[in-house]
């Protein structure tokens, strides 16, 4: 990247816009909408948008955008927000408290939107001077909370086609603001749902060996499920099986004829996601037809592993180092929560990191997807300085490359 102040063109920039993007942050906070129905999200990111002389463009089904900015000439980085909220009560007690009854932005995907929607206008300033060498798409993209993810209805819709490199950003209220945690290789896990509906004949209890002992059979497949899976696969995968849901029966003296079990399968390795669901049908076939009954899978897959692309992390990185000082960059561990952003790295390089919303020097340990869950707002402006510095070193080198490709090239006559 040409030398230039950088940091002090942020700080001007956040100088003037700062008070309007933590208010745009509350008015997201105090309407939070649902995956696939953020109407009213879509349209006020679009008319701030619009009003910054962008062109925003809906995707298909009618929530979530798409908006580029610069040339075509260069190469193209995308940077993306998730824009819906979750089906959980707001239990602040804050002015932008939600005004939605059971739903929340418990989940921090208001404070994404709003940082790179102020991203976006800090870029489109830099464009609007000649400073961009290269195009930036901003995804604002609807649920992600939403199996198996909104990030599908933007590939489907061509949101990616001509990206070079993707990056995005999410709340961590473990890391103080300032910090950003970063990591090589996969970040989130893959996560998927899984459905046992068990059937038998039924029967008196006293009497259990004249029928299938239903309830056995559905605790032999409940307990013994997960501990298969886990000595079936390379223990590196970190594959597990969680149960969140076992129903059977209705009375103490009768064998039920039916019974259920719900839970989620995460893993850390994309041959093993890929590899689970067979594997999880040939081990439960195995322990159904031990206990003389039937059992029907049902397996809904969600979303892949996230996996940081090494170069991409690196910018990051450097961009944190830039604006943020040198010792923002923090390691941040692996976790098997799910995060759709992997599907967009299946198809282009990126990288996902973990931004520092806590007070600094705070002792509170308010997780996400709680209703107790706010930030302090100081994250969003830390936010706009990394992905704005992260857009422009991913731009200026991918010219570099390019130049440097151009001159390799052999002369004909």
């Amino acid at each position: 990247m040409p030398a230039r102040d950088l940091r002090g063109e942020l700080d001007a920039f956040l100088g003037v816009h700062d008070e309007s993007l933590i208010g745009f942050r509350r008015d997201l906070h105090a309407h939070p909408e649902l995956g696939f129905v953020e109407h009213r999200t879509t349209e006020r990111i679009a008319e701030r948008l619009t009003r910054a002389g962008l062109v925003p463009t809906t995707l298909p089904r009618g929530t979530g955008l798409i908006c580029d900015i610069g040339s075509g000439d260069g190469p193209t980085v995308a940077l993306r927000a998730d824009i819906d909220a979750l089906p959980l009560p707001d239990e602040k007690d804050v002015p932008y408290r939600s005004t939605v009854p059971g739903v929340c932005h418990a989940c921090g995907h208001d404070v994404h939107t709003t940082i790179v929607l102020g991203t976006g206008l800090f870029l489109a300033g830099q464009a609007a001077a000649g400073l961009l060498p290269g195009r930036v798409r901003l995804i604002f993209q609807p649920a992600e909370e939403v199996m198996p993810g909104g990030a599908l209805k933007v590939l489907e819709a061509g949101g990616i086609s001509g990206v070079d490199r993707i990056f995005g950003l999410h709340c961590d209220p473990r890391l103080e603001v300032g910090q950003l945690g970063l990591r090589v290789g996969p970040i989130t896990g893959a996560c998927d749902k899984v459905s046992v509906r068990v059937a038998g004949p039924g029967g008196h209890t006293a009497r259990p060996h004249l029928t299938a002992d239903l309830v056995f059979a559905l605790a032999k497949i409940v307990t013994e499920l997960p501990a298969a899976l886990s000595r079936r696969v390379d223990p590196r995968s970190s594959l597990s099986l969680v149960w969140g849901r076992v129903q059977a029966g209705s009375v103490a003296n009768a064998i039920p004829d039916d019974g259920v079990a719900e839970g989620t399968i995460r893993c850390l390795d994309e041959q093993a996601w890929h590899e689970a669901p067979d594997l999880f049908k040939s081990l439960l076939d195995s322990v159904a037809m031990a206990y003389g009954v039937e059992a029907e899978m049902n397996y809904v897959r969600g979303v892949p592993p996230t996996i940081n692309e090494e170069t991409s992390v690196d910018m990051l990185r450097d961009a944190a180092g830039q604006v943020l000082g040198v010792e923002a960059a923090v390691p941040t561990p692996q976790s098997l929560g799910g995060e759709d952003f992997g599907w967009y790295l299946e198809s282009v390089p990126g990288a996902y990191a973990r931004l520092g919303v806590r007070t600094p020097g705070s002792t509170d340990h308010v997780d996400i997807h709680q209703g107790t869950f706010d930030v302090d707002e100081r994250c969003i402006g830390a936010g706009v300085r990394v992905l704005a510095a992260t857009a422009l070193t991913a731009l200026w080198d991918g010219c570099r490359a390019s130049a440097d490709q151009a001159q390799a090239q052999p002369v004909t006559a």
